[in-house]
């Protein structure tokens, strides 16, 4: 079946077709509309869910990871503001090993106040043991959020997992997905089983006082899971694509076999960047595009090209775009900083940015710099 719809609509539509036991709802802009959808569902019985309106975005996460523990799939969704109130949540739940799926719609953070897209909130976010996956159209979106599950829950990583992609570019932007029926999405992800669950019954103790030498090796076993979770993600990507046409990997490559520089670069900037590549190549330029899907875990060793152009959507003050910054000594790198804040970069400045990397220039993009 084919529609069109919103990102937004779209990851509720994919949400409900995962069937979560349990949904954990607090609105914020730009990612409102998908709790609101998701509400409808439950009330006109097309998700058996309990849903649950909570009264902040910790709390959101809190119900989630309760939830999660009693052994059941979860699901919920929060941008910007919301996610950093999460922030002491979003580290319990990979903690404790619950393979929760989230949204993530990108939005810059305040003040000053700003409701458009910007990848500093999900990027702060980094180093929490949460897998992230970003989208770069609302067929991505669909698909990647049913993959999520199947990639959180497998036995060798149980990682949380959390979809990001642009707030307003996408999430209320209208584009046709293609939606499969229930009973293959079923086939796809069955029913969740979990590794440990609470039980009244079988009472133990769960999240309590643990020793340093104790704490060093859960550490070791959730970096252990994250590269797990490379290969999980590419066998789930590969599975989905034998089953829905539509392949997926950590990385999609885009004319690089003969590539003088490979442009990085994640999300709606990536979809902008396949056009930039066609524009470059009919001027004569060998341009490539490798868009990074998975940034956690991040895939260092298939960003192997002699020159590489990272464009950031975010920024770690002081040191740089944040991707340039994991790619740094993977050979001839220029970093450049562009969208913050949701400021156009359309393919024109894509291509700009591609002749500044040519002559030996990186750096804020859009910008006077004094």
């Amino acid at each position: 079946m084919k529609i069109i719809d919103t990102a937004n609509h779209i990851a509720a539509l994919a949400a409900k077709m995962a069937k979560p036991s349990v949904v954990a709802a607090y609105p914020i802009t730009p990612q409102t509309t998908i709790v609101e959808r998701l509400a409808k569902y439950v009330e006109n019985g097309e998700l058996n869910a309990e849903y649950i309106r909570v009264e902040s975005e910790h709390s959101a996460m809190a119900a989630c990871i309760g939830a999660a523990a009693t052994g059941v799939r979860t699901f919920t969704a929060t941008s910007s503001h919301g996610l950093l109130l999460m922030h002491e949540m979003v580290h319990w739940a990979a903690l404790s090993r619950l393979p929760i799926v989230m949204v993530n719609v990108n939005r810059a953070i305040g003040p000053g106040w700003n409701i458009w897209s910007d990848s500093n909130d999900s990027m702060g976010q980094r180093d929490t043991g949460w897998i992230q996956i970003y989208a770069s159209s609302n067929q991505e979106v669909y698909d990647s959020i049913i993959q999520a599950y199947k990639i959180a829950e497998n036995e060798d990583v149980m990682l949380p997992t959390m979809i990001c992609y642009d707030g307003f570019i996408l999430s209320h932007t209208s584009m046709p997905v293609y939606i499969p029926e229930q009973s293959k999405v079923d086939k796809f992800l069955p029913e969740f089983k979990s590794l440990w669950s609470l039980d009244v019954d079988k009472p133990i103790t769960h999240g309590n006082i643990i020793s340093p030498a104790d704490y060093m090796d859960v550490r070791y076993s959730m970096n252990q899971a994250m590269k797990n979770a490379k290969k999980v993600i590419i066998d789930v990507g590969e599975e989905w694509g034998r089953k829905f046409g539509r392949s997926y990997n950590l990385i999609e490559e885009y004319k690089c076999d003969d590539a003088d520089y490979v442009i990085v670069s994640t999300a709606a900037i990536a979809s902008e960047s396949k056009f930039a590549i066609d524009k470059l190549r009919e001027k004569g330029k060998k341009a490539g595009l490798a868009k990074l899907r998975v940034f956690r875990p991040f895939p260092k060793e298939m960003l192997r090209y002699d020159k590489m152009i990272v464009i950031d959507r975010a920024v770690s003050l002081g040191l740089g775009g944040i991707v340039y910054n994991e790619l740094k000594g993977n050979g001839d790198v220029y970093g450049f900083i562009a969208g913050l804040g949701g400021k156009d970069v359309n393919y024109r400045d894509i291509m700009r940015i591609y002749e500044l990397a040519e002559k030996g220039k990186d750096g804020w993009y859009g910008i006077e710099v004094k």
